[in-house]
């Protein structure tokens, strides 16, 4: 980026100079010596204008220039922020399924007596996308009745099979499937992320557990295989760590 600032700012000064008018041609080997110094003023101070008028176009570009380098600080901030809340809303959905799903089962009762004694849904017909969808993720956050989210995870994708939550509505109905370890359910959530949503933001756990649960169903060499395409294709993740982990340790 700085480079590019740069470069605009000479091509603008070279511009400036380019067009500056040329300062006038005089001859001023003849006539008086008045008229000859008269001359050369005329001539210094056409100069020192071209000078000053070439300057405030700098200062000017140069005021642009500081306008635009604030203004992309601005936005990469901006733009930074919002990833990063996003991955905290990410790893705490994770941790709190987690942490309820390795409870004693007393823990999981409990919470489906909860579900029970809730109304039923009316369902999500009466709902729009944007309803149903937080309503299925509120029974996560908010509510912890893990299982009773499921139905409505399938109840969304059943009603809003394009909707633009699609995905991550695969990937947490897979999520809960996994810690309930019902692998071969789970599985298919995960499956369906990856081969329909390339761009999915959850595209390298989601081959990351499945792997796993191809290694639950005691197919290695299918998790093998799904474990190297995380490390090749998501260098930079997470998951691709813990995919190096799930490696060494089949190796």
């Amino acid at each position: 980026m700085n480079k590019r600032i740069i470069a605009l700012t000479l091509s603008a000064i070279f511009g400036a100079a380019v067009n500056a008018a040329p300062a006038p041609v005089a001859d001023v080997s003849s006539g008086s010596t008045e008229s000859r110094l008269s001359t050369l003023e005329r001539i210094f101070d056409t100069r020192t204008e071209q000078q000053h008028r070439v300057q405030e176009q700098l200062d000017l570009l140069q005021n642009d220039v500081n306008e635009l380098r604030g203004s992309i600080e601005q936005h990469n901030y901006q733009l930074e922020r919002i990833l990063e809340r996003q991955r905290e809303l990410y790893l705490e959905i994770d941790k709190r399924i987690a942490a309820v799903m390795t409870q004693p089962s007393s823990g999981g009762s409990e919470s489906l007596s909860q579900g029970e004694v809730t109304s039923q849904p009316s369902h999500q017909t009466t709902l729009n996308e944007d309803q149903a969808y937080d309503k299925a993720v509120n029974l996560i956050l908010k509510d912890k009745l893990y299982d009773d989210a499921i139905p409505e995870f399938q109840s969304f994708l059943q009603n809003f099979p394009n909707s633009s939550y699609a995905s991550n509505a695969h990937y947490w109905l897979g999520q809960l499937l996994f810690n309930k370890q019902d692998w071969s359910a789970a599985a298919s959530q995960f499956e369906t992320l990856i081969n329909s949503f390339p761009d999915s933001s959850k595209r390298a756990d989601a081959m990351l557990k499945l792997g796993i649960c191809e290694q639950e169903r005691s197919n290695i060499a299918r998790s093998v295989e799904l474990w190297k395409k995380v490390v090749a294709e998501y260098p930079t993740s997470s998951a691709r760590k813990l995919a190096e982990i799930k490696l060494k340790a089949v190796n």
